[in-house]
């Protein structure tokens, strides 16, 4: 059996050779051009946001089993591995208690300010003539409302959270949608009403710029925004306008439209104090990574002894 990890860079501790894999391939990064010879009679190939798409897929006729070292797998052609038989597993749920604690963990991060403080503390303080430096005014958590877009595992965590520490919480319905379900609230009162809005629906044609110049000129005078799930979820171009305009007072983003950023990218430039970015790490905690790992080792075992575990189809 020959094994292929594509993108292995991609994970901070390495993944062990089975003992039933004869040939093991693992590759820290792969590019688009590298895929054919790099695949040539792989059985399996372990991916995490290396594309394997038709074009590429159809030239593989060994590849028998993709494994998704994630969660989100918009990164596999599942149509066309379902036609021609080709199984495909995700992890699902390893990074539910890291991304959740990241999201509050913004939450306070945002409303308090922290950033701007820790950055004046260390330019102004000194020059104070009081004990204490105000800036920017603090914010409370507590009665304040959040509206969660996504209630999968993640978002429902993170609800769950959030009520802990004393905030509303308010699950969006899918925009332009006539009926609401029962626990959900119609998804612009949800826009209107939100203190922080935090983004946890998957990424699809519909959901693609679901934050836009429209939603975010609704937002409440200095409400914020949390992104730990997909970039384009968020036309940046608006984004950077409603903060630089002072529309919304803040964001925190683990995640961007590109991924790893290029230098130009207009939103790592931006200056504002309230504007927090991450290199998409909001799932990698011990916890997250200790069972993403577990996670790709049990589809694999499963493959290898002929039952597919955590199937996407």
């Amino acid at each position: 059996m020959k094994i292929v990890t594509l993108d292995a860079g991609t994970l901070p501790v390495e993944l062990l050779k089975p003992d039933y894999c004869d040939t093991w391939l693992y590759r820290t990064s792969t590019k688009e051009n590298e895929l054919l010879a790099a695949l040539d009679n792989a059985e399996v190939v372990i991916t995490n946001k290396v594309p394997l798409r038709r074009e590429i897929l159809e030239k593989l006729p060994s590849l028998r089993f993709i494994c998704v070292a994630a969660t989100g797998y918009d990164c596999v052609d599942v149509r066309y591995c379902r036609e021609k038989g080709v199984a495909v597993s995700n992890v699902p749920g390893y990074s539910t208690r890291s991304v959740s604690e990241g999201v509050i963990a913004s939450v306070f991060a945002l409303r308090r300010c922290l950033f701007e403080y820790s950055h004046v503390s260390r330019q102004e303080w000194s020059e104070s003539e009081n004990f204490c430096l105000h800036k920017t005014p603090i914010q409370d958590i507590q009665d304040a409302t959040i509206g969660v877009i996504g209630r999968g595992d993640i978002g429902s965590t993170v609800g769950r959270m959030a009520k802990g520490i004393g905030m509303n919480v308010l699950y969006a319905e899918r925009p332009g949608q006539t009926q609401v379900r029962g626990g959900y609230t119609e998804f612009n009162d949800v826009i209107r009403q939100s203190d922080i809005l935090t983004l946890h629906c998957p990424l699809t044609p519909e959901t693609r710029h679901i934050i836009n110049h429209r939603v975010l000129s609704e937002m409440k005078p200095g409400a914020m925004i949390i992104n730990t799930a997909r970039g384009p979820l968020i036309n940046e171009d608006d984004l950077i306008v409603a903060l630089e305009s002072g529309i919304i007072g803040g964001a925190a983003l683990d995640v961007l439209s590109q991924e790893p950023p290029p230098s130009d990218n207009r939103l790592l430039k931006v200056k504002h104090p309230n504007l927090i970015i991450t290199p998409h790490i909001a799932w990698a905690s011990e916890s997250g990574v200790n069972n993403l790992i577990k996670g790709i080792n049990y589809n694999l075992a499963g493959y290898f002894g002929g039952s597919i575990k955590n199937s996407v189809f």
